[in-house]
This record gives structure tokens, C-alpha cells and sequence, in this order.
């Protein structure tokens, strides 16, 4: 079977939740190493630009990031690590305060590293920050689809909705990828689920899908304190197969019907979202 990068084609899956402290990164990281597990080559980016969180839970040793790359110090390329099943890996900066919020110059030069990296990746997925920063925003319009990571408690719930709102609303985007995690079952996800539908659906034009229903499950920490990942450590554990099911549906997905690979669509996404803002 050919795979999308063969075709010249990249399929960009944003990670987002509204409120920090629902799982995002872990979900990025076990989605991504699935997908590798299954043939695809995959690039994640670690875009919670200001506290950096991929390259940590994987004990990975960052010699310069995404911040070097900003500052004309080295390219994209020179900084992209290896990690389990040969994830690649855009790692941020961590603990530097302002690369929370990239200026315009910044952001600009961001587009330009992607634009110019040449190489080929079948999906990447972008772990964003948590809240609703512009940035946040930015990739979440410049992805082809969008997973909202809710936890069922009422914070969480109440913040992918405004997330949802300020998306929908502001920036027409309008489908999203319910992943319920730490749930203590598949009813629990489902009626966490309804009460996200119930009030969508009063004050929003969106579409929502229960793409996944992570159980909470020990392992998924236990793989963290080991510097890996659920599905690599302990790939027989509840969470490690909902996370291969959830890379597996993720596989059917159609990729955009687009010319040239090397992030083309989301390089774009992200120029003309700039532009947007600029004359607004």
C-alpha cells in the first residue's frame, strides 16, 4: 500500500483541549507512535512553544529547538530528533517565556522553516498549547482536522466548548474529533460526550464525533516515568489499544487532494491565516 508521502500528500491532525492537564501531549505521542507502528511516517510537533513537553516525557537530549530555529541560528532540519518506532520529533523551548507568543517576524519565519523542510512525512501531528492563544488558533485553522481532548470534569468540559465557540465562531472551523481521556469507562466518555453535544448543539453550528474513549490506565503514566510511550511499553495495556484502534481509523482518513507533499497545506493554512489577521 502507498502511503500518502508517496503520493506527496500530508494529512495535519491539530491536538488541542481548551484547558492544560487533559492529556494532550500523551495522546499526540502514543496517536503518533501508533501511526508509526502502522507504517506511516509521522512528524510531531511539539507546539506548546513556551513549555516544552515531547522531548521530556521522552528524556530526549535537546541541543538546540525551535527557538534557535526562529532565530536564524540553524534550520528545521538541523534540530528534528528520533524517537520511538522513528517518530520524528519538532521539539520546542522550554521555559522560555516568549516563545509563547511569537511576533509577526516569528511567526513569519515559522511558516518559512516548515516551507522549506524536504521531508517527506505522511501525517504530522501538532501538540498545541493549552488555552486559546492566537497560536493555538493558528494551527488548529491551518490543520485538515482537529482532536479535542476532554477529560469529564467540568473545567474541561466548559473549556473545549469555549475553545469550540471561539473556532467555530471567529474562524469557521466546524468539525471536531471528540477524544475522551482518563475515563473510568466507555459509558463514562459517552455521557461526558452528551453533555458536550447537548450544548453545542444549542449554541453552535459544529459538528462533533466520539472519535475515541481512552480508559485511565496506570500504564500510561508508568510508560512516562520510563522515558517512552504506552503503546511501545506496555502495548497489551487497555490504553495502548485504544490508542492502536484510534491510529488505525485515523489511517482511513482521506488526505487532501493537494500537489506536493512537504507540508504544502499546512504551510499555506498558515501564511493565508497570517495574511487574515494582518488586514484585520
Amino acid at each position: 500500500m502507498s502511503t500518502s508521502a508517496e503520493n506527496g500528500k500530508v494529512k495535519v491532525i491539530t491536538v488541542t483541549g481548551g484547558k492544560g492537564g487533559v492529556g494532550k501531549s500523551s495522546v499526540s505521542l502514543n496517536l503518533a507512535v501508533a501511526l508509526c507502528q502502522l507504517g506511516a511516517k509521522v512528524m510531531l510537533f511539539d507546539a506548546d512553544l513556551g513549555l516544552a513537553n515531547i522531548d521530556v516525557m521522552l528524556g530526549l537530549k535537546v541541543k538546540k529547538n525551535l527557538g534557535h530555529v526562529l532565530n536564524g541560528e540553524c534550520d528545521l532540519a538541523d534540530i528534528i530528533l528520533t524517537g520511538p518506532c522513528g517518530l520524528r520529533i519538532v521539539p520546542a523551548s522550554s521555559g522560555l517565556r516568549q516563545m509563547a507568543e511569537l511576533t509577526v517576524e516569528q511567526h513569519a519565519g515559522l511558516i518559512r522553516a516548515f516551507s522549506e523542510l524536504n521531508e517527506e512525512v505522511d501525517f504530522l501531528i501538532v501538540d498545541t498549547a493549552a488555552g486559546i492563544s492566537d497560536m493555538v488558533l493558528s494551527f488548529c485553522r491551518a490543520a485538515q482536522d482537529v482532536m479535542m481532548v476532554v477529560c469529564n470534569e467540568p473545567t474541561s468540559v466548559a473549556d473545549a466548548y469555549a475553545e469550540m465557540k471561539v473556532l467555530s465562531n471567529d474562524y469557521g472551523v466546524n468539525r471536531f474529533h471528540i477524544i475522551g481521556n482518563n475515563l473510568r469507562s466507555l459509558q463514562e466518555g459517552k455521557t461526558m460526550f452528551a453533555k458536550l453535544l447537548a450544548v453545542t448543539g444549542r449554541f453552535l453550528n459544529v459538528t462533533l464525533e466520539l472519535t475515541a474513549c481512552i480508559p485511565a490506565d496506570p500504564a500510561v503514566r508508568n510508560a512516562i516515568r520510563q522515558r517512552s510511550c504506552a503503546v511501545e511499553q506496555y502495548p497489551q495495556s487497555p490504553a495502548a489499544k485504544i490508542f492502536k484502534l484510534l491510529a488505525a481509523r485515523v489511517m482511513q482518513w482521506p488526505v487532501p487532494d493537494l500537489p506536493g507533499g512537504h507540508l504544502q497545506f499546512f504551510v499555506e493554512n498558515l501564511v493565508r491565516h497570517e495574511n487574515d489577521a494582518a488586514e484585520s
